[in-house]
């Protein structure tokens, strides 16, 4: 079944295919690992609102880890979320509700946020990146391809693999 939005993203340039590579993918890994090693820092520093924004960028770098692992890259946050259920089969309710307070607490000066919310925020981002990282792991080239077609299918074909 074709999603409207990936296809519209994809006639836009922010969906496209691109060659697989393993050291951006590491890159993104690394990133995700310091953004929530950040978050800790911000956290014990008091600095709570912006711990909930890292907490966030520290689950989006991982899942752009899965997609250069695969050979595809997204410039649209909706889109990253949308793709790693549809495609992958990864449950993306976590990352949504990450996005959603990151949104809140950033833009937003009348929301407040607890030491406890972020310590919670910061267990989930801790458990979502870990499932991201064995799921990249237990990857082979059979099911990057298979990958590959399933995305393809979603966007309605309207991409060269």
């Amino acid at each position: 079944m074709t999603n409207k939005f990936l296809s519209k993203l994809v006639k836009e340039g922010k969906i496209k295919f691109v060659e697989s590579s393993e050291e951006i993918k590491k890159s993104y890994l690394n990133k995700s690992e310091s953004n929530l090693d950040s978050a800790k820092i911000l956290l014990k520093n008091d600095k709570l609102e912006e711990s909930v924004s890292l907490v966030y960028y520290s689950m989006y770098s991982s899942i752009i880890a899965l997609f250069f692992k695969i050979g595809i890259k997204c410039e649209n946050h909706s889109a990253t979320i949308i793709i790693l259920k549809e495609i992958f089969g990864i449950n993306n309710s976590d990352i949504s509700f990450a996005k959603k307070e990151r949104i809140d607490k950033q833009y937003y000066a009348d929301f407040n946020v607890t030491e406890l919310e972020v310590k919670e925020s910061l267990k989930i981002a801790e458990e979502f990146n870990a499932k991201v990282l064995d799921f990249i792991i237990k990857l082979n080239n059979s099911d990057v391809e298979k990958y590959k077609l399933k995305f393809k299918e979603l966007i309605g074909g309207k991409i060269n693999l």
